[in-house]
């Protein structure tokens, strides 16, 4: 049982010992492994879930909420390919917000406060009642590869875990760093240890690795806020779930405020931006443009008088509370007095400071659309191990990489999502044939299809890929047919049935429903007055009954667009292909091409520095 020593880094002996075998190895319990870990193992594989500190499983370090503009599309997704995130939200959530409700319906999201401990229970409780999932604490000091692929992994322990796949989901724990004005010191999250000697195995296996940053807001007391002089933020009425299998709508139980930065505020931040960490050269990770921290919004932005802040719960039963807006690595003492100029934070008691946090990620460049890597066969990536920023993000990757892990092991081709097909689609190709030199965040703009990947309608989307992937009962999946069914119904009723009756200002008498419906300004809600043998139907039917009916003709022209792309997409490119000898394409062009090593011609397409005549040249090549 006994093999060679393991040296650890503090120069200490300790002797390996095979503790055991899985299919597959899920090395971290964030956002990102624990989809991972949950896909794989109900897909039927053993999986071991490693966790440094098992405290840390489903930790929401940044901000205690989920969703938000374009996330909530992507966790709406996430359950519709038979995910956990969206049944844990709405299992947590406090308060629910719809955003941009006054837009249309691709721009609309759903973002929910999370009670921070519940997520946690409820995740680690799905994690251990898993059938043929192991939760660990165990640190992972190695990943071991023979002949270009995965073998095990061992723990600082000693432990040696004979694996055929591994999923790294690493989060800000790799080679984790925090600092604060001028204290630094090696850590992950919260106080959590980080991840160090796993580092040099990811280079020695010939991993490209860079360096991120990302920041956390302070935590402060409740009792020590002035919410009088602060503006309340109360949750939606009419409260949409997160998941589609939501037996009702969740219970808002919690309120935000909003209050400002003063200029009184920015000056004490310009006062001492000397020693923020972000300009004294002390932080050389790359932060997150949409997401910078208070120090760098004042300076960049020197012509806004005052930036939003925003006091959200940590949870029902906690004093804690997150000021979301205020994410800085400055000195604690300056963080205090900024803070203590914000209109209803005068007296503040502060909990948790901020700080910003370096970890190590993987350059995404180096992953193929399934996330496996292609330096090491079995190796795949998810999370902030890939260079983005989101706990949705992570998640939404985890699901990819566990089903894929899991399909690897059994010998079946991957799972790829299209850009057409899903945000989670988007989200992975931008990262494995454009890269990213900074934390990347999804956000609608990037979609080029938002009308048809919307929110609503992410159950007809992507429950037939998790039915084919084996995530998504055949059960669920003819309750979704039956909902479209029903609208498909609704649709061919309005186009052919009359008003009885007219609108205020609208003469509707005799016009067909559903063109009364197109009309702006109309809804189906109003139309109930002019037919009076409307079936009841439930709202989701309703909505999309809505949304197709009025939108029908941009959903087409998008649907075309569509249509165009996927025949790109559908033109394979050969694996064996030398671009190095194509003297018809640029030599930026070959060079592009033979790193990322694209799998057809529209993902060549959409690689920077491939120009249109690369492309031409491509397809008359191939």
């Amino acid at each position: 049982m006994t093999r060679a020593p393991v040296i650890e880094h503090k120069g200490k002996t300790i002797l390996e010992y095979i503790a055991g075998k899985y299919d597959i190895a899920v090395i971290g319990a964030g956002h990102a492994g624990i989809e991972a870990a949950l896909a794989a193992a109900r897909l039927g594989l053993r999986v071991a879930c490693f966790a440094i500190n098992l405290d840390s499983v489903g930790n929401m370090p940044c901000n205690p909420a989920i969703g938000g503009t374009s996330k909530g599309t992507i966790v709406r997704e996430i359950d519709a390919l038979g995910g956990e995130m969206a049944k844990a939200a709405d299992a947590a959530c406090i308060q629910y917000r719809m955003l941009n409700r006054g837009k249309g319906p691709a721009v609309q999201c759903l973002r929910a406060q999370a009670d921070r401990r519940k997520y946690q229970e409820y995740m680690k409780h799905a994690l251990e009642s898993c059938p043929g999932l192991d939760l660990k604490q165990a640190e992972i000091t190695e990943l071991r590869a023979e002949n270009g692929a995965v073998i095990s992994v061992i723990t600082s322990a000693g432990a040696v875990y004979e694996i055929k796949a591994a999923v790294m989901c690493t989060g800000t724990y790799l080679r984790g760093r925090v600092i604060m004005g001028d204290y630094a010191r090696d850590s992950g999250p919260d106080g959590m240890f980080p991840s160090v000697a796993l580092y040099d195995s990811l280079v020695a296996l010939g991993l490209a690795m860079r360096r991120f940053k990302s920041g956390t807001p302070a935590r402060i007391n409740r009792r020590s806020v002035d919410f009088d002089k602060m503006q309340l933020q109360k949750g939606d009425d009419d409260i949409i779930p997160f998941s589609f299998d939501s037996a009702g709508p969740p219970r808002n139980t919690a309120v935000c405020h909003l209050t400002y930065t003063t200029e009184v505020t920015h000056e004490v931040i310009r006062r001492n931006i000397g020693r923020s960490p972000l300009y004294s050269g002390a932080i050389t990770g790359v932060g997150p443009r949409y997401c910078p921290s208070i120090e760098d919004k004042v300076m960049r932005f020197a012509d806004k008088d005052r930036h939003q802040v925003f006091v959200e719960p940590m949870g029902e039963n906690t004093g804690e509370m997150y000021l979301q807006g205020l994410s800085s690595s400055l000195p604690e003492e300056v963080q205090i007095e900024l803070m203590r100029t914000v209109p209803g934070l005068e007296n503040v008691s502060v909990q948790r400071p901020a700080y910003a946090i370096e970890y190590d990620c993987v350059d995404p460049l180096d992953l193929r659309p399934s996330l496996e890597c292609k330096a090491v066969s079995g190796l795949f990536g998810a999370g902030q191990f890939n260079g983005t920023s989101g706990y949705e993000e992570a998640a939404a990757q985890g699901i990819v990489a566990g089903i894929n892990a899991a399909r690897y092991v059994q010998g079946k081709p991957p799972v790829i999502i299209g850009r057409d097909a899903a945000y989670i689609g988007v989200l992975i190709d931008d990262l494995v044939t454009k890269g990213t030199e900074e934390p990347y965040r999804m956000m609608s703009a990037r979609a080029e299809y938002r009308l048809i990947l919307r929110g609503d309608n992410a159950d007809l989307r992507l429950m037939p890929i998790g039915l084919e992937a084996g995530l998504v009962s055949q059960e669920r999946y003819d309750k979704m047919r039956v909902k479209y069914e029903a609208v498909e119904k609704e649709i061919a009723r309005l186009e052919k049935t009359g008003a009885k009756g007219n609108l205020p200002g609208i003469a509707a008498e005799g016009a067909k429903l559903a063109a009364l419906l197109r009309r702006p300004g109309v809804t189906y809600e109003r139309l109930a007055t002019l037919d009076p043998e409307r079936p009841s139907l439930a709202r989701e039917i309703t909505e999309q009954v809505g949304i197709k009916i009025k939108y029908d003709g941009y959903i087409k022209r998008e649907q075309l667009r569509m249509d165009k792309f996927r025949k790109m997409e559908q033109r394979l490119i050969p694996k064996d292909i030398d671009y190095m000898s194509i003297n018809a394409i640029s030599m930026e062009g070959r060079h592009k091409l033979d790193k990322i090593r694209p799998e057809s011609l529209g993902q060549a397409a959409r690689i920077s520095g491939v120009s249109p005549a690369d492309i031409a040249a491509l397809m008359f090549y191939v």
